[in-house]
């Protein structure tokens, strides 16, 4: 797949630009109506729990300018909802496309992270 292709998203009837993977080309353009319909894409029904990570995502994205690594959101959910679910197991069940660091920053509107091809 080459990375530079675009795709169009339809959002509450407006075209929403994203690359050929389903990251956003304007970080702007985010909203939970996006998050949705990219999941309905990616064959995933949203739960709380899903939305608790993606608004996590972008809240540490927000302070930090940096999206967060694997283990800061293991240790960030371990606390928050125990080990059964908080592990690294769960989180990749929850997001079985590419885990919360590919398939949770798609869906939460923010940036491949480096190295991600």
């Amino acid at each position: 797949m080459m990375p530079n292709l675009s795709a169009k998203l339809l959002v509450r009837n407006r075209e929403i630009e994203t690359d050929s993977e389903g990251y956003l080309r304007n970080l702007d353009d985010w909203s939970e109506d996006f998050a949705r319909a990219q999941a309905r894409r990616e064959g995933l029904e949203l739960t709380a729990e899903h939305w608790d990570l993606i608004r996590f995502l972008r809240q540490f994205y927000q302070e930090r300018g940096v999206q967060p690594q694997v283990r800061v959101m293991i240790r960030h959910f371990t606390q928050a909802w125990g080990p059964e679910r908080g592990n690294n197991h769960y989180l990749h069940e929850l997001f079985p496309r590419g885990g919360p660091q590919k398939q949770g920053n798609r869906l939460a509107g923010l940036l491949k992270t480096k190295g991600e091809h």
